[in-house]
């Protein structure tokens, strides 16, 4: 099953034919997500070559790869989910087409936007333009780190920051809440494009949280999920906690329990699942009452099934 990662590549469509080259580079380099941007003038055929191609380069080093906004292209393709902006597909429409497995990420510039597309079971929240940025058309104001802040506190979701950002940006990203970054011209219009993804993957190395401070989402329901802060100040705060889950890392509340974990990445249905947390497999017996501890790495399994 993909894992959303946390430094993301949305692929440059100025760069035509030239774009699998960046994404192969980018890949071996570290990038562990992938966006397909598609031109909105790039016909069916052609986007659906195209982002096969990136799929067969990211399936080969285990990157995710999503598309923006093209749920058709991302479903033909076999991709692992897509991107939508505020004028796309709702949420909803692309769970229903995509399933309960896709990653499903949607724009947010407010905390509104954020809360409503939590609420339609979105994966994570792409949010920006942290600044000024000449990548893409119609963008509204830089956000800056408190517009960041702003959506990354009102949500559980995990937030992806993009627009203009480079490697000496992610301290204060990540410290507003961000649990990743998206970028176009870092990489794709760098001298030496792996050496770019080397500088942002050592920023995020070098920025990682391993707790986060109370009141940044990650509050305790009575109920079987998690619901947004209100901001209303009632009830107790929770925090979060850095996890590794299938090779990426993740922020989780910080008494989330290895049954809230498989939820959230496989809905409710455990048939074939087994978990291992720190190379010990858990029975499924236990999974109510096995927390998560900040530094753990979980592995969650699908067996297949079918002879």
């Amino acid at each position: 099953m993909a894992v959303l990662g946390r430094l993301h590549l949305v692929t440059d469509h100025r760069l035509g034919q030239r774009i699998p080259e960046i994404v192969a580079v980018a890949v071996a380099a570290g990038v562990d997500t992938v966006q397909v941007r598609l031109e909105a003038a790039t016909g069916d055929a052609e986007a659906l070559e195209l982002t096969r191609e990136v799929v067969r380069l990211c399936r080969g080093s285990g990157v995710t790869c999503l598309v923006n906004d093209r749920v058709d292209v991302a479903l033909a393709a076999g991709a692992d989910g897509v991107h939508l902006g505020a004028h796309d597909l709702p949420v909803t429409v692309a769970r229903n087409l995509l399933g309960d497995r896709a990653i499903i990420g949607a724009t947010a510039r407010d905390r509104t936007a954020g809360l409503l597309a939590q609420r339609d079971g979105a994966t994570y929240l792409g949010v920006g333009p942290f600044r000024a940025t000449t990548t893409k058309a119609g963008l509204p104001a830089a956000l800056g780190p408190a517009g960041i802040a702003a959506v990354a506190a009102a949500v559980r979701l995990p937030v992806i920051a993009i627009g203009g950002i480079g490697p000496a940006d992610l301290p204060d990203l990540l410290a507003a809440g961000a649990y990743g970054v998206a970028v176009v011209k870092a990489v794709s219009a760098a001298d030496d494009p792996a050496a770019a993804v080397g500088r942002l993957r050592a920023a995020l190395a070098s920025s990682t949280v391993t707790r986060h401070p109370a009141g940044t989402g990650c509050e305790p329901t009575t109920g079987t999920g998690w619901e947004p802060t209100t901001g209303t100040g009632s009830g107790p705060r929770g925090g979060c906690v850095d996890i590794t889950v299938n090779g990426a890392r993740r922020s989780v509340p910080d008494d989330a329990t290895v049954d809230w974990l498989v939820a959230e990445l496989l809905g409710r249905d455990r048939t074939g699942v087994a978990v291992a947390v720190n190379g010990t497999v858990v029975p499924q017996t236990t999974w109510e009452r096995q927390p998560v501890s900040p530094e753990d790495r979980i592995e969650v399994i699908m067996a297949l099934q079918g002879g």
